[in-house]
């Protein structure tokens, strides 16, 4: 049963990877190692004005592959996603400014130590903050995964401040300078890179970090000994002719305009518009690419289950409210997470994001869209099926010839609806590493921290689309009832 289950997963990822134009290989045929990433964490993982992924991080294994002769897939995505890629087996291995902590080396084995951190915390410029003892009562804004909310953790009793957390280091920030927060503790030089870049913040210990420790490249506890190998090989290359202080001194050093551009590409919408006009288009395709395929497989696969709904088999009727109820009743993260971190760790075979990222939706909408399907059958008045059975016909031909024509025009407002929702619902998959148009928000974000302007760029281009998709649906509406 076990082996017939697996098989039938595998199956639709298979089908799912093929129409979507996804590789779909195990882990033993990828050319390159998979490495994952936070690239909101400048000066350590970002974007840059070219859209490139670079910092300190990046550099380091840039130069490292290319003297070891490895190569690698980078996946951006949030940090909790991107360590537990790889302790799912979907990546090879991460680095993103990651803490080398007793905990993690239970799950991880790291590399050589690469770069020594240390805490520290910030407040809102001009704020009357001036000490932890003044937090009592306050909000502290955290990262999740990081040492400083670890370490905030550790004494918020003692001072007695409330916590809330944040995926993205900007959102973070914007939270203490719009006064949702009074402050915020995390990797000191990371805090230091956002204020020497613009953001609004004072760093309450610019020269005392708190408990000082290191990063490291890390890989799966007992995997990946060879990628590992080459790492501490090629650092230990790099630390002894130099090249590493070159590249912690090029990001620590530079000036904002090095990396984010010029003021003038920033400090306005049509700058940003234009500085950024390949990254936002890219992530658009995404989004409309992921949409269609969606709407499509998510809308044949919520009529099979609607019509199973309204079946004389009550066993029929049962298996399709069960799929309903399972897949309407999980949020849409948390189904994403399971398909891409939970799932390969039981079929022993990885998926791609963008297959998990398709699977997610599809299972998701199509329940939603099932749902209305069926009650599309059931609100036909019950007299046309009784007239059709007068007259001779069968159930199942009654239900072809008679109801469902009746019932699908009943839905068209509701499929209508679901096409919309299906397109904002592809911004949530961002938190799996899919380049879609949210997390190329979040990214150029990073990178320039000029939120507002860019989430109203992004929210005008889903309002477009959104738009255009319902003049579209309208038109097919009329068409049909024509």
């Amino acid at each position: 049963m076990k082996k017939t289950s697996q098989f039938l997963i595998l199956s639709l990822i298979a089908f799912v990877s093929l129409i979507s134009g996804t590789a779909y290989t195990n882990a033993s045929e990828k050319p390159n190692y998979v490495i994952t990433t936070d690239a909101t964490y400048p000066p350590f993982d970002f974007q840059d004005k070219n859209n490139q992924y670079t910092g300190i991080d990046q550099e380091i294994l840039k130069t490292i592959a290319k003297r070891e002769g490895f190569t690698y897939t980078l996946k951006p995505m949030s940090f909790n996603a991107a360590t537990q890629s790889v302790s799912s087996d979907q990546a090879d291995g991460v680095i993103a400014g990651m803490s080398i902590t007793d905990e993690r080396k239970a799950v991880y084995d790291f590399g050589t130590p690469y770069y020594r951190s240390g805490i520290g915390w910030a407040v809102k410029k001009g704020s009357n903050i001036k000490a932890l003892k003044d937090l009592k009562f306050q909000t502290v804004a955290l990262k999740t995964g990081t040492s400083g909310a670890d370490y905030a953790l550790s004494i918020q009793k003692e001072y007695g401040f409330k916590v809330t957390y944040f995926n993205d280091s900007d959102t973070l920030y914007n939270d203490v300078i719009n006064d949702n927060a009074q402050a915020t503790f995390g990797d000191l030089p990371v805090i230091q890179y956002a204020v020497k870049n613009g953001t609004k913040l004072k760093v309450m210990n610019p020269k005392a970090p708190i408990q000082a420790g290191w990063y490291g490249f890390a890989v799966k506890k007992g995997q990946n000994a060879k990628l590992l190998a080459s790492f501490n090989h090629g650092f230990a290359e790099i630390k002894k002719d130099g090249t590493y202080d070159k590249i912690v001194a090029k990001y620590l050093g530079a000036s904002a305009a090095t990396f984010t551009g010029s003021k003038k590409d920033n400090s306005t919408v049509m700058g940003i518009l234009n500085a950024n006009r390949n990254a936002f288009l890219q992530g658009l395709w995404q989004t409309v690419i992921l949409t269609v395929f969606a709407i499509v497989l998510a809308s044949i696969w919520g009529i099979l289950l609607g019509v199973m709904g309204v079946s004389q088999l009550p066993w029929i009727r049962a298996i399709s409210t069960t799929i309903i109820y399972l897949f309407r009743g999980l949020p849409l993260m948390v189904l994403a997470f399971f398909i891409y971190i939970g799932l390969p760790g039981v079929i022993g075979t990885k998926i791609p994001a963008f297959t998990a990222g398709l699977l997610t939706l599809i299972l998701n909408e199509g329940a939603y869209t099932a749902a209305f399907v069926r009650g599309g059958f059931e609100a036909v008045d019950r007299g046309q099926m009784e007239a059709a059975r007068s007259l001779g016909l069968p159930y199942s031909k009654s239900m072809r010839r008679v109801i469902m024509p009746q019932g699908l025009k009943i839905m068209i407002p509701s499929f209508i609806n679901q096409f919309i929702i299906t397109l904002k619902d592809t911004s949530i998959l961002s938190a799996i590493g899919i380049l879609e148009l949210t997390q190329t928000g979040s990214l150029i974000v990073s990178r320039n921290s000029q939120g507002f302007r860019v989430w109203a760029i992004v929210a005008v281009i889903y309002l477009i689309v959104i738009t255009l998709l319902t003049w579209l649906s309208n038109w097919v509406e009329k068409r049909t009832r024509a």
